[in-house]
């Protein structure tokens, strides 16, 4: 009998193990994000207040659109993205669902900051985070058997990253517009509420299988379709034209804002897929921090404001902070990790895709019958379009005349491409990108 036992013990330790790694992974994952989103604002700050809200976040989706194609492109190739469509067709649908969502919500965000401005906007917009914990335990058993202390931890965590939001949100605050509309409140919490519910089909594609670079690839379909009908009906198309036509020469730093910004929501769909929606998302909310960074370093913003708004930043940003471990260090259990997996056999039995396939990605792996994906000549040229739009529009961009903190950018620049190195290798060794 002790012979016997002897490998299953093992089998059970190295089970045991790999599923710390995955969490470990999935935490380093959710903090990358989070630097990388709340970089991705800074680009939009090199362009002049002459341009719609409407018509800047339509630019950006173009950028997140030329991302999200060719970075699977470049980093598995199609094939890999064919392969899981095959695997799980239904995730289409979810994926081009999640795009919409996106959508509609960051168009909320323009409407609420102008009418409430962004010390009331942001943080009634983070509650997502609350919002992607009662999902999680909803529908895919996340902190089921977690245990109080856990649950403190991540519920706790999330409370506090919001009340450091606000004290943020607070300082950062420039001269906002007059008045507090409860439309522009209802925006916000709409906002909020349609990011949080987003974060239903990325867990649904993580569990039945999918992997996330596929994902994003036809999530944005649903982005550039909801953002250009947006778009289209809040100013008209020939209004929306000529103000395209005449911004061409700020387009290139708006799309390269949506560009860093795909780079933190793929780190960000690997943090949900690893670590759940209820801690992924309040990882990654860490961007509000990250972004104050970029304002107060970079750009000036609180230049001549009263101590009392730099005892708001330090003290925001220390709850910030202590939320975010409170969060990281909350990982989940054996006993919750099991119910993940139950969730994952409900979701597999349910759209027929195959236990040991589901099984294998869940763990970051590929499946026993997966064969290898070579990149193809279209995935070169892929990429070389989507380089060579960038190329166009940064030839058309004028460099603006505004004043930056050099030392600072270079720092924080030397941060966002420290933690890129780490987490992407990271992945690689760990998942191979699975």
């Amino acid at each position: 009998m002790a012979s016997s036992a002897q490998p299953l013990t093992s089998s059970a330790t190295q089970s045991a193990v790999r599923a710390k790694k995955l969490q470990l992974l999935g935490i380093l994952s959710g903090f990358t994000a989070g630097a990388w989103l709340g970089a991705a604002e800074a680009p939009t700050k090199l362009v002049s207040m002459g341009i719609s809200p409407i018509a800047i976040s339509l630019i950006m989706v173009i950028g997140v659109f030329l991302a999200r194609w060719s970075l699977p492109a470049l980093i598995l190739g199609t094939s890999s993205v064919r392969a899981d469509v095959r695997r799980a067709p239904h995730l289409i649908i979810w994926a081009v669902l999640a795009g919409c969502l996106w959508a509609v919500a960051n168009t909320l965000t323009i409407f609420a900051i102008r009418d409430i401005g962004l010390s009331m906007a942001f943080p009634l917009w983070n509650s997502n985070s609350l919002l992607g914990i009662f999902w999680g335990f909803l529908f895919f058993n996340e902190l089921r058997q977690a245990g109080w202390r856990r649950w403190t931890g991540v519920l706790g965590g999330a409370l506090v990253m919001c009340l450091g939001a606000t004290l943020l949100a607070i300082a950062s605050s420039a001269q906002g517009p007059a008045g507090h509309s409860l439309r522009g409140v209802w925006a916000a919490l709409g906002a909020g509420l349609l990011w949080g519910t987003m974060y239903i089909p990325y867990r649904k594609a993580y569990l039945t299988g999918m992997n996330p670079l596929s994902f994003v690839t036809f999530f944005t379909f649903g982005e550039v379709g909801m953002m250009s009908t947006l778009a289209i009906g809040y100013t008209g198309l020939a209004p929306l034209w000529q103000e395209l036509l005449s911004a061409r020469g700020v387009i290139f730093w708006l799309m390269l804002g949506g560009f860093i910004w795909v780079i933190g929501d793929l780190f960000q769909q690997y943090a949900a897929k690893y670590v759940g929606i209820s801690r992924g998302i309040p990882l990654s909310n860490s961007n509000q921090l990250w972004g104050l960074l970029w304002g107060i370093f970079v750009f000036g913003e609180l230049h001549g404001r009263s101590s009392s708004t730099y005892l708001q930043v330090v003290g925001g940003s220390l709850l910030m902070m202590l939320g975010v471990g409170a969060v990281a260090f909350s990982s989940a259990p054996g006993e919750e990790q099991t119910r993940w997996k139950e969730a994952a056999q409900r979701e597999s039995e349910r759209y027929g895709v195959a236990a040991d396939y589901v099984e294998a990605r869940l763990d970051g792996r590929q499946a026993a019958d997966e064969a290898a994906h070579a990149r193809r000549i279209w995935d070169w040229l892929l990429v070389a379009g989507a380089s060579a739009i960038f190329v166009v529009f940064a030839a058309m961009a004028r460099v603006p005349q505004m004043s930056l903190h050099w030392c600072p950018a270079a720092l924080l620049t030397g941060a966002l491409l420290l933690l890129l190195f780490l987490c992407t290798l990271a992945l690689w060794r760990t998942t191979r990108f699975n």
